[in-house]
């Protein structure tokens, strides 16, 4: 029994070296790069790239960077740099900020938010999870009223796609506004994005349909055709809960370093020096 137990153990060693090893990609005097290094390396850089999907010439210029990079910290320390004062200046201030980072995100990762907090957050803030009513529209803008109803007589005996292409065609030939080239699209918009007159007789008409009268507004006379109409709706608790819950830790996190800031100046000895540009009451 206790061969076998030894013989597990050395196995178990054998492939945890094995792992090890298998994340190396070139060892440089006796020094390992490593995939961690060569990622370190690549998110520095650009942030959700990974080292693995890289091509393969992409790879060998980041591993060839890593050699160059580890030899020049070779010869540095060999001129003898990290003897230098202002090295060691240096290296207290990365050493201080590298702990107090630390500390923080321990602080962070340390914040509790539960399930039952993120939902009556959401309850309470429903209304910052609805989205607003909006409408899919294309418009004809002419100058003239008979214009206006010449193109809604040429519209109005189409429909389905037929309309839609006829009006696109239309909108692009006769139109006035801006959107012509691109068939009349307005885009999405909320109802108060576009003038009072304009949004009432977009919201009055179904998907696919036409303005049967002339729309006029300070621009002119429109003819307008709706492409899609989404009444409000509120984003589901699922959908938003992982948000809620980081946000919620957040807060709970900048309220606890607040609150800890303040006790350690209420009991630390600060001193401050007066600022010789600053002018002297008497």
């Amino acid at each position: 029994m206790l061969k076998l137990a030894k013989t597990s153990l050395l196995a178990v060693a054998v492939m945890a070296t094995s792992v090890v090893a298998s994340d190396i990609l070139v060892t440089v005097n006796g020094k390992n790069i490593t995939k961690q290094d060569a990622q370190a390396f690549v998110t520095a850089s650009i942030p959700k790239a990974l080292f693995s999907e890289l091509k393969t010439a992409e790879k060998r210029m980041v591993t060839d960077r890593l050699i160059e990079k580890q030899l020049f910290t070779e010869l540095a320390a060999k001129e003898g740099i990290d003897k230098k004062p202002e090295f060691k200046r240096n290296m207290e201030k990365i050493k201080a900020e590298l702990l107090v980072n630390m500390w923080m995100k321990e602080q962070m990762d340390n914040a509790m938010v539960s399930d039952s907090e993120a939902q009556t957050f959401y309850k309470k803030n429903v209304d910052k999870f609805t989205g607003k009513a909006s409408m899919h529209a294309r418009h004809i803008l002419v100058k003239e009223e008979k214009e206006a109803k010449d193109i809604i007589e040429t519209l109005k005996a189409l429909k389905d796609e037929a309309l839609k292409t006829k009006f696109i065609e239309l909108a692009k030939t006769k139109s006035t506004g801006p959107t012509a080239p691109k068939g009349g699209d307005l885009g999405t918009f909320s109802k108060d994005q576009m003038v009072l007159e304009f949004s009432k007789a977009t919201w009055a008409l179904e998907n696919g349909q036409i303005t049967m009268l002339p729309v006029k507004t300070e621009f002119g006379y429109h003819v307008i055709y709706l492409e899609k109409k989404s009444e409000a709706a509120t984003t589901p608790y699922e959908q938003v809960k992982e948000k809620i819950i980081t946000s919620l830790k957040q807060q709970q996190f900048s309220a606890k370093i607040t609150q800890i800031a303040k006790e350690l100046k209420s009991k630390a000895k600060i001193v401050e020096t007066v600022s010789e540009t600053n002018t002297t009451k008497k």
